[in-house]
């Protein structure tokens, strides 16, 4: 009894061996397998998602949506036109006869005392007044203060019918008398590079180079050039005739 139960013990040893080393190896396939299948989820589940890549507007939503820099671009255009038709539409001063209180057809007694009253002016009474005998006229030429270098004035049969005056170019530009004149008076009816004239029926007002304001009365101007013309033309048949007595 003791020898028949010795052998199956010792027949049992190798099988119990080979089952160890299947279990052994089945846990060693086990693990494998179910670290493949975390590695296989961490894979398919992504840790952070990256945002979506902004995609370019559409040729029909540039056209749609203006961008605030052409919104902007838009409202000053906008502002700058209003603001141009706005002035353009905005009534025209009638050419003055007048600078300050000197005036066009005022006397000489009148133009001294306004001259004298006036800080732009250095005016030194009749001193300043000199006459034009050969054309019957009166001068009156003082210096000025600031913004006014000189001024003339001419007089015909004893009434202003040219002021003159010349401005400082130390103070004041050619370009801001010419657009505070067309901003007041419209464009001027003759622009050349000596000069640019305004005219009106009674005034003829010119902003000439170098840097001078003139008014002039038309109707007085007018009558000595259209009396000036008839001289020449008489002289002329005079000259003519003096010339057929040879």
């Amino acid at each position: 009894m003791k020898d028949r139960n010795r052998y199956p013990k010792k027949q049992f040893q190798p099988h119990a061996e080979q089952h160890l080393r299947l279990s052994s190896l089945f846990l060693v396939l086990f693990n494998l397998v179910f670290s493949g299948n975390m590695i296989l989820s961490a894979q398919s589940f992504p840790l952070a998602s990256e945002p979506p890549a902004s995609t370019p507007p559409t040729a029909s939503q540039s056209k749609t949506a203006p961008t605030a820099s052409a919104a902007s671009s838009t409202a000053t255009g906008s502002a700058a036109a209003s603001s141009s038709s706005a002035s353009a539409s905005a009534p025209l001063a009638e050419l003055p006869k007048s600078y300050r209180a000197l005036s066009l057809g005022m006397s000489l007694e009148d133009l001294k005392k306004a001259l004298s009253a006036d800080d732009l002016f250095a005016f030194r009474g009749d001193r300043d007044v000199s006459l034009l005998p050969q054309s019957e006229q009166t001068l009156v030429e003082t210096t000025g203060l600031s913004f006014i270098k000189r001024a003339f004035f001419q007089l015909k049969d004893g009434k202003v019918f040219i002021m003159a005056f010349t401005l400082n170019p130390d103070k004041i530009d050619h370009y801001s008398v010419f657009t505070t004149l067309v901003q007041k008076y419209g464009e001027p009816k003759e622009l050349n590079p000596r000069e640019a004239v305004w005219l009106s029926d009674k005034v003829r007002l010119s902003l000439e180079r170098p840097l001078t304001v003139k008014y002039i009365d038309l109707e007085v101007f007018n009558n000595i050039v259209e009396a000036s013309a008839a001289k020449e033309s008489k002289e002329a048949v005079l000259r003519r005739e003096f010339l057929n007595d040879f």
